[in-house]
């Protein structure tokens, strides 16, 4: 039998491929990874939940509106009375406003000045920096008037002799106190001059009057804007409580704080608003109810000012300070009750 020859062997057998080296395992994270989400996604799932929210807010506050009606107008009659008092108290500054400019001394001479030196004294005194203008009244333009005022005419005209004496009306550039003290001191000094009356005191009353008033509506509404805040936190704890099993069920499928918090502070903002607004509408009801008789007291005083409401950047800032006041209530409640609620271990 022949042996193949090494030629023929090489020539028929199939030659051998090289192993080709075995891939390297990938290694993989245990337990479920996080797709990454981006800033922008991010944003438009924070507003559209918000949106969600407020309309959820909105929502169950129209399914009970009997308890959130009352508690709307416990917040208004809370805000509506320090509003509308200030309200009033803005009406009477603006009223005594120009009263200041009619603020003069009042000063009465001798009895032996006679009506020339009268003026001729006045026309002095007019000519000094610290006088605006002077008035002349005599002993008979006196007389007159206080015929017609006092209504003692007979009684007056049965008198041997004149008693009122010459009188100048001196209207000061300066109305401040001091300016006037100073000024009466000078005028006091005047030999002709027997007494130099201030009358200003009165209106000087009336504006720490005014300004005691105004400490006293602060006060006022700094206490009932605490009642506001108060009043919500109890609202928005009973809603809390109403709530438990849901609250309970959105945090163990992983639902965070603010997720959870985030209707209660919209509902907490609402009721302040609607309460903001009401209040508003009260005060103007009030000013309206108020506005006639009012008008026929300062017209017996020959004043023809008119009470004027609400100011448009008051009627807008209220609804929103109260709605703050509201959202603080809610943050305040959500904080405190929230972490009583977690889902318990089993």
């Amino acid at each position: 039998m022949r042996k193949p020859s090494g030629r023929n062997i090489g020539r028929n057998a199939t030659p051998l491929k090289p192993a080709k080296p075995a891939p390297k395992p990938v290694k993989r994270r245990a337990g479920a990874q996080s797709a990454k989400t981006s800033l922008r996604d991010k944003l438009h799932s924070w507003q559209l939940h918000h949106r969600d929210s407020g309309k959820d807010a909105l929502r169950r506050m129209r399914a009970a509106p009997t308890s959130n009606l009352m508690t709307i107008l416990v917040i208004a009659i809370a805000l509506a009375l320090p509003a509308g008092l200030s309200v009033l108290l803005e009406n009477v500054s603006a009223l005594t406003k120009g009263w200041d400019g009619n603020a003069h001394l009042s000063v009465f001479l001798n009895d032996d000045v006679n009506e020339k030196q009268q003026r001729e004294l006045a026309e002095q005194w007019g000519k000094k920096v610290a006088i605006v203008r002077t008035e002349v009244i005599s002993r008979a333009q006196a007389l007159e008037e206080y015929k017609l005022l006092s209504g003692f005419g007979d009684v007056l005209d049965a008198l041997p002799d004149n008693p009122l004496p010459p009188l100048i009306i001196v209207y000061p550039q300066d109305t401040t106190p001091e300016a006037l003290e100073v000024l009466q001191r000078e005028l006091q000094k005047e030999p002709a001059v027997d007494v130099v009356q201030l009358d200003v005191e009165w209106v000087q009353r009336l504006h720490s009057m005014i300004e005691l008033g105004t400490r006293i509506v602060s006060t006022l509404g700094i206490a009932l804007a605490i009642a506001v805040v108060l009043v919500v936190v109890n609202t928005i704890r009973l809603a809390i409580e109403s709530r438990r099993e849901e609250i309970v069920v959105v945090k163990i499928v992983g639902g965070t704080d603010g997720f959870v918090r985030r209707p209660f502070l919209y509902t907490g903002f609402w009721i302040g608003l609607f309460g903001g607004i009401t209040a508003v509408v009260l005060v103007n009801i009030a000013l309206i109810w108020i506005d006639s008789p009012l008008d026929d007291l300062l017209a017996l005083y020959n004043s023809d000012y008119s009470v004027a409401g609400f100011s448009a950047e008051a009627a807008f800032t209220l609804p929103i300070f109260a709605g703050l006041l509201g959202l603080t209530g809610a943050w305040v409640a959500v904080g405190r009750h929230l972490k009583d609620i977690e889902p318990q271990a089993f």
